[in-house]
C-alpha cells in the first residue's frame, strides 16, 4: 500500500459528505455537490481529474434526451452490464435532496459520447410498479446474474418516519428500514419484496459485495439499537422461469464496522478501509476479502504507514475510486483561518488495474453513514472532493467552474428569513397548504430587484395563492405594498365629451333656407 497527500484548488464550495463516484473506464465523476445545481455546471456531474498528485474539477454534460438529476447525497449505486457488450451503466437509487428530501426514484447514468476532451452523458429515469421500495439513503442496491437473466437486488437504509407518527420536535427523525430484500426487475420495470427470517434489524451504512448470484452483506449501524454487529450474511438469488427464489444464510467470521470503504484489486478480492467500530472510534484495521465459489473469506492485512494526522483526527471520509485506490480526507486543524479545511490522501492498495469486465459482473456498493444521524464523532466515507473546472490542460469547449457563480443557499432556498415576522425554521415546519410536501410553498415579490417570500407569511389564502401562481399579475409582500401602491402612476383619465349643442327653432318653422335661396325668393315676390 502507499499513501499519498494530495493537493486541490480553492474551490470547495461543492464538497459535502454524502457524494458519490463513478467509474466509466477509468476516468472518474462524481454528483451530489452542496446544494442545487448552478449555471456554472446545470448537470451537477463533474470530472474528477488528478494529475500530479493535484485535483481538478470540470463539469460533466448531459445529451438532450437525459432527464433531471438532483444532487443525491447517501444513495444506493451499483453498475449495471447492458445488452451491448461494451455498454456499462450505473443505478442510482434513493438519496437526500439539498432540502433534506429523501428520494424513491432510480436513474441510469450511461455514456452516449466520448472523446479525449469530453463526455456527453445519458440520465434516464425508471417507473417502478409492485412493491416499490420507500424512500431512503444509506442503502445498498447491487446486481445478481443468474440463469441468464439480470435483477437488482435492494437492501437496508433509513428513512424518516412515517407521517402519522411525526411531530413538530421530531419532523426530521429517522428509523431504520425494515429488514426486506426487494428484488428490481428493470426490464419490466416492477419490484417484489421479500421477508426473510434471517434478517431481523434494520441495518444501514453497510457494505455489500456482489458476485453472480450471491451477494454478501457486511457490517452496518442498527440505529434502533445503536449497535454495529458482526454480521455476514449470504443472500442468493435463482432466477428460473417462474418466481425466482431468494435464500439467505448467516455466516460466522463477521467484523464490526460501519461506513467502511470498499475497493476491489482483482476479479476475486476486495480491501476494506476505514470506517468506524464504536460510535467515537475509527478502524483503523484494514481487512482483504476473498471469494471463491460460494466462500467467503475476511483476514486482516499489512496496516498503511498511516500519517500523525489521520491517526489523531476523531473522522476521517474517504470513497472508492476503482482500480482498488481509496481517496481519504481528513478535517484541517481548527486553528487554521479557513475553518473548513481538509486534508485530501490518495491511498493505492494494488498496483494493477482490475479488468473492467471483472468489475461489471462483481459490483460491489461501499455505503456511507450520516453525521447528522449518528453520533457527534462520526462523518460520511462518501465525500465530495471538488476543485476548478480545467481538468486538462490547454483550452478546450467547457466553462470554468467559477466559485462566485454559486448563491448563497441561506437567501435563495426554502428555508430563508423571508420578513422580519418570518417564523418558518426547517426543525419545525409542518406543511399548512394542501399543495405543501416537504418544503413551504414561496411567491415572487417584484418590488425593487425582486425577492422569494413564504406563502404563510404573507397569511394568503390557499385559493389566493392558487390564482397568483397561475396568473401572470406582479405580486408586493406585506412589506413592500404600500410602497408600490404609492409609486403606481395613476392611470390616465379620459377627458370629458361635451354633448352637442341644439339648435333652438320655432315649432313648425320648416328646413333652413339658404342665403342664395333667400335672395331667389325675394326677387320672385318683388
Amino acid at each position: 500500500m502507499s499513501l499519498q497527500m494530495i493537493t486541490i484548488s480553492n474551490n470547495i464550495a461543492l464538497i459535502q459528505p454524502g457524494f458519490s463516484l463513478m467509474n466509466f473506464d477509468g476516468q472518474i465523476f462524481f454528483f451530489g455537490q452542496k446544494g442545487w445545481p448552478k449555471r456554472s455546471c446545470p448537470t451537477g456531474v463533474f470530472h474528477f481529474d488528478i494529475k500530479h498528485n493535484h485535483l481538478k474539477l470540470k463539469p460533466a454534460i448531459f445529451s438532450k434526451d437525459s432527464c433531471y438529476l438532483p444532487p443525491l447525497r447517501y444513495p444506493a449505486i451499483c453498475t449495471f452490464k447492458g445488452s451491448l457488450e461494451s455498454e456499462r451503466q450505473y443505478i442510482i437509487h434513493g438519496g437526500k435532496t439539498p432540502n433534506n428530501e429523501l428520494s424513491d426514484k432510480i436513474y441510469f447514468m450511461s455514456v452516449v459520447c466520448k472523446n479525449n476532451k469530453k463526455v456527453t452523458f445519458r440520465c434516464t429515469e425508471k417507473d417502478l410498479v409492485g412493491d416499490v421500495p420507500e424512500a431512503r439513503y444509506g442503502h445498498s442496491i447491487d446486481m445478481v446474474y443468474s440463469r441468464g437473466k439480470s435483477m437488482g437486488v435492494l437492501f437496508g437504509g433509513r428513512s424518516y418516519m412515517p407521517s402519522t407518527q411525526r411531530t413538530t420536535e421530531k419532523w426530521n427523525s429517522v428509523t431504520d428500514c425494515l429488514p426486506h430484500i426487494y428484488l428490481v426487475d428493470f426490464e419490466f420495470g416492477c419490484a417484489t419484496s421479500y421477508i426473510l427470517p434471517e434478517l431481523q434489524d434494520g441495518l444501514s451504512f453497510h457494505v455489500s459485495i456482489a458476485k453472480n448470484d450471491t451477494i454478501y452483506i457486511l457490517g452496518g449501524h442498527s440505529l434502533a439499537n445503536n449497535i454495529r454487529p458482526a454480521n455476514l450474511y449470504r443472500i442468493k438469488v435463482d432466477l428460473p422461469l417462474g418466481s425466482p427464489a431468494v435464500n439467505c444464510t448467516v455466516l460466522p467470521g463477521g467484523i464490526s464496522v460501519s461506513s467502511a470503504i470498499l475497493t476491489q484489486i482483482n476479479s476475486d478480492e476486495f480491501i476494506i478501509v476505514g470506517g468506524y467500530q464504536f460510535e467515537n472510534q475509527k478502524r483503523m484495521v484494514c481487512n482483504i476479502i476473498s471469494l471463491e465459489d460460494s466462500k467467503i473469506e475476511i483476514r486482516e492485512m499489512e496496516t498503511p504507514d498511516w500519517t500523525s494526522d489521520i491517526k489523531h483526527s476523531k473522522i476521517w471520509f474517504g470513497s472508492n475510486m476503482g482500480n482498488g485506490t481509496v481517496f481519504l480526507g481528513i478535517p484541517g486543524d481548527n486553528k487554521q483561518a479557513v475553518s473548513d479545511a481538509f486534508y485530501f490522501y490518495m491511498l493505492r492498495c494494488s498496483e494493477d488495474d482490475v479488468n473492467e469486465d471483472q468489475k461489471t459482473f462483481t459490483n460491489s456498493q461501499t455505503s456511507t453513514e450520516d453525521p447528522g444521524d449518528s453520533t457527534p464523532f462520526e462523518d460520511s466515507e462518501e465525500f465530495c472532493f471538488s476543485a476548478e473546472a480545467n481538468s486538462f490542460d490547454g483550452d478546450d469547449e467547457f466553462d470554468t467552474y467559477n466559485e462566485d457563480d454559486e448563491e448563497d443557499e441561506s437567501v435563495t432556498g426554502y428555508w430563508i428569513t423571508c420578513c422580519p415576522t418570518c417564523d418558518v425554521d426547517v426543525n419545525t415546519w409542518v406543511p399548512f397548504y394542501s399543495t405543501e410536501l416537504n418544503k413551504p410553498a414561496m411567491i415572487y415579490c417584484s418590488h425593487g430587484d425582486g425577492h422569494w417570500v413564504h406563502a404563510q407569511c404573507m397569511d394568503l389564502a390557499e385559493r389566493t395563492l392558487i390564482h397568483l401562481s397561475e396568473g401572470s399579475s406582479k405580486y408586493y409582500c406585506n412589506e413592500h405594498v404600500e410602497i408600490a401602491r404609492a409609486l403606481q402612476t395613476p392611470k390616465r383619465a379620459l377627458p370629458l365629451q361635451k354633448p352637442p349643442m341644439k339648435s333652438h327653432r320655432k315649432k313648425g318653422s320648416g328646413k333652413v333656407l339658404t342665403p342664395a335661396k333667400k335672395s331667389f325668393l325675394r326677387r320672385l315676390f318683388d
